[in-house]
């Protein structure tokens, strides 16, 4: 979570030692941590040693006077921002000052309590680009399965080092987690770094098949329908929403998966299959046992590997670093800068209960971008728009590509992810509509 009441280290370097103690005072009464100086060059030459968040400086000092000190802290890398006070100061010194990078520049006598709210300010600023400059060189150091998985929390560390064990195995996974939390990312992962890897990887989402089509959706029909398994066979078949599969299909892929071997419709003989199946629901099996509606021998077939994925809630110090990677991945696609995050945007991802998980998390992240390109909008805001607001694009090649984006979505929609069906429908071939969805940033799943 955010601290709301973080402890911050100030440097005070000043030749009046009055001015020195007044200030220390001052900052330790609420809370802070301060070091002092009586000359600029004492500080500059323990400056490796410490990290302060604030430096308070007189400008007119013996030696090293305050404006130098703001010159030789600029080469330094992560400076702290440095703050001026001056009892001579006047406007052009203040503008001078402003100029060559100070934070701020105060004239004495000085209100206290603005001061404080300065040097707060000037904290915050610095802590948070700090913290973004961390994230970066993490991200920029992510790989493999690092960059596909992509967390710091225990329970993200421990789903890598899982799908790293569960790989190269042959026997049937099973996925259980809520609606967006990236189950089929985790089956991608499963396929992607196993032996399988050169082979298929086909997925069929069982809530999408109408009953009457499902069997000749799984096992093909002869003459007519090639079928899932043998469009898998060498590969991984990813069952999505496996409780939804019909009752009289889940006693033929139960012998599918003990035989090795699947009859097509109209066939009269068995065809051999080399697949390896990974299944996934955001349902309890156990419940839909329970219920009747999901055979207890076939569960038990099915989850011989388990792995269980967590919510975001219950990994909420990911949240920032996930945002920040969806920004920049999305910055690219709008090819636009990827906007800072403030500390209000910080708290809105922070405060937030993540009902749709990372899907939601990366859907914020394109509506925040999408609102850059208009040089406004919050991740607050973002997180709260109504998905049916469009921005207006700005140049003729976005709003191509939104009327583009809208068009497939639909399709997708309309034809409930039977991608043979959209791509029929939008006069397209089956390999132009994948680049299309791929260049234009949809999630068939979350459109769905």
């Amino acid at each position: 979570m955010v601290d709301a009441n973080p402890t911050y280290t100030l440097v005070i370097v000043d030749d009046d030692r009055e001015m020195r103690d007044s200030l220390t005072h001052l900052f330790e009464s609420v809370g802070w941590q301060c070091e002092n100086y009586a000359r600029a060059e004492l500080f500059c030459e323990k400056v490796r040693d410490i990290s302060p968040d604030v430096i308070i400086s007189d400008v007119r000092m013996p030696g090293m006077d305050g404006l130098a000190l703001l010159d030789y802290m600029q080469t330094k890398e992560d400076a702290a921002p440095v703050v001026l006070i001056s009892a001579h100061g006047d406007i052009p010194m203040a503008v001078g000052a402003m100029q060559k990078g100070a934070y701020s520049f105060l004239e004495k006598p000085f209100d206290p309590r603005r001061l404080l709210t300065v040097a707060r300010h000037a904290a915050e600023q610095h802590r948070m680009g700090q913290d973004t400059e961390r994230l970066k060189a993490r991200l920029a150091m992510l790989s493999g399965l690092d960059r596909i998985l992509i967390g710091q929390t225990d329970e993200i560390k421990i789903l890598r080092e899982d799908v790293l064990d569960y790989a190269d195995l042959e026997a049937p996974a099973m996925i259980l987690g809520e609606t967006g939390t990236g189950k089929e990312v985790v089956a991608r992962a499963l396929h992607d770094l196993s032996v399988r890897a050169k082979g298929p990887f086909t997925v069929l989402n069982c809530a999408t098949i109408l009953e009457e089509n499902f069997e000749s959706s799984m096992f093909g029909e002869v003459g007519q329908v090639k079928g899932m398994l043998a469009a898998s066979d060498g590969g991984t078949l990813f069952l999505d929403e496996v409780a939804t599969c019909p009752l009289a299909i889940q006693a033929k892929l139960l012998r599918v998966i003990e035989t090795r071997e699947f009859l097509p419709i109209g066939a009269d003989k068995s065809v051999p299959v080399d697949i390896r199946i990974v299944s996934a629901s955001n349902e309890d099996m156990e419940a839909a046992v329970a219920q009747g509606r999901f055979r207890s021998d076939l569960l038990y077939r099915l989850n011989t590997l388990m792995l269980n994925l967590p919510t975001l809630r219950e990994r909420r110090s990911d949240i920032v670093m996930l945002f920040s990677h969806f920004l920049n991945e999305y910055s690219t696609v709008y090819e636009i800068s990827t906007p800072e995050l403030s500390a209000d945007d910080v708290s809105a991802l922070m405060t937030h209960e993540w009902p749709g998980n990372v899907r939601e998390l990366r859907h914020v992240a394109e509506r925040r971008i999408l609102a850059a390109r208009r040089g406004r909008g919050s991740v607050g805001e973002a997180i709260h728009s109504s998905h049916d607001v469009e921005e207006v694009p700005d140049t003729l090649r976005e709003a191509v590509a939104a009327f583009e984006r809208e068009l497939v979505a639909k399709a997708i929609r309309t034809h409930k992810g039977k991608m043979d069906a959209v791509a029929e429908s939008l006069g397209i071939g089956r390999r132009t509509l994948n680049e299309k969805i791929v260049k234009l940033g949809l999630d068939k799943n979350a459109l769905l």
